[in-house]
């Protein structure tokens, strides 16, 4: 009498998983870390005290250079969010991550740099306006040299906190994905192969 061949059953993982298990993995939490920057700015601009933060915005209204910085700094910020979560999003047909992103987000994230250069920019263009307000034999008043100066201050605050804010969702990114990666239980990605004529 013949032996019965044994029959081994493999389960794939993604088939243990539930609907809801998957739903909270694959969709809610990429979208709860990509809100993570968004959180992270607010938090920062309300501890600033009342009194600094609303002479911040009554001088920012009569700052062209403040408009450029902050014009530029939340335009990059919203296009990085909106990357961030794109990037955390998992891809059923090659078992990762989505990729796509990735170049763009390295890209933008670079702008960070710019801002306290332009808050450097604005903080030199009030100091020259304050000295040429003050000629000789002139006596301006107090309030003159805070009105013109004021751009220095402003538009280094604004610099710093643009350049703060848009280092945050690349950073989002990479550690989300392996929050995300390791509550899913996915294993790691391959590693590169080194290259041709490399040592081992």
């Amino acid at each position: 009498m013949a032996a019965t061949p044994s029959l081994t059953l493999r389960v794939r993982p993604d088939i243990m998983e539930t609907p809801v298990r998957r739903f909270w993995i694959h969709t809610v939490l990429p979208l709860v870390f990509a809100v993570v920057p968004v959180l992270a700015a607010a938090l920062l601009f309300a501890a600033v005290p009342t009194d600094a933060r609303h002479d911040y915005l009554n001088r920012v209204a009569g700052s062209p250079i403040d408009w450029i910085i902050l014009g530029l700094g939340f335009t990059l910020f919203a296009a990085q969010t909106w990357l961030c979560w794109r990037a955390m999003l998992w891809r059923e047909r090659t078992a990762d991550f989505n990729t796509r992103p990735d170049r763009w987000l390295s890209h933008l994230a670079q702008g960070a740099e710019w801002f306290p250069l332009l808050g450097l920019i604005g903080t030199v263009i009030a100091i020259l306006q304050t000295f040429s307000s003050i000629t000789p034999g002139s006596k301006p008043e107090p309030s003159d040299i805070i009105r013109n100066y004021a751009p220095a201050i402003t538009a280094t605050g604004g610099g710093l906190y643009m350049a703060f804010i848009n280092i945050l969702p690349s950073w989002v990114a990479n550690v989300g994905r392996d929050l995300i990666r390791v509550l899913g239980g996915y294993a790691e990605p391959p590693e590169a192969p080194p290259a041709a004529g490399g040592k081992p």
